[in-house]
């Protein structure tokens, strides 16, 4: 079963979040994430949910994406991203 995980990120320091994606993205490459949203156009259809970058992420189960997390290229991103905005992160089961 497909796994996807869903963040929401709020940038407050762009030039530190460049740094962070450039990581990121080698560990999405790393554990091949299928990047299917990555901060594109939105429009809120219902509820007071307002998110500000929306990224989804698809792997071919959660194990995959839990890996694609713990990993040391990931976690070096995560490091980048300190005090760079706030990251509200899921992973989720799909169909």
């Amino acid at each position: 079963m497909p796994a996807f995980i869903i963040a929401d990120v709020t940038v407050t320091d762009a030039d530190q979040m460049a740094a962070y994606r450039e990581w990121s993205t080698k560990a999405m490459k790393e554990h091949g994430a299928e990047v299917l949203v990555r901060g594109g156009e939105f429009e809120v259809l219902e509820g007071p949910w307002t998110p500000s970058r929306l990224v989804v992420l698809k792997f071919s189960d959660r194990e995959a994406a839990k890996r694609f997390y713990q990993s040391d290229t990931y976690q070096h991103a995560k490091t980048l991203r300190e005090n760079a905005g706030v990251m509200r992160m899921i992973v989720v089961d799909g169909v």
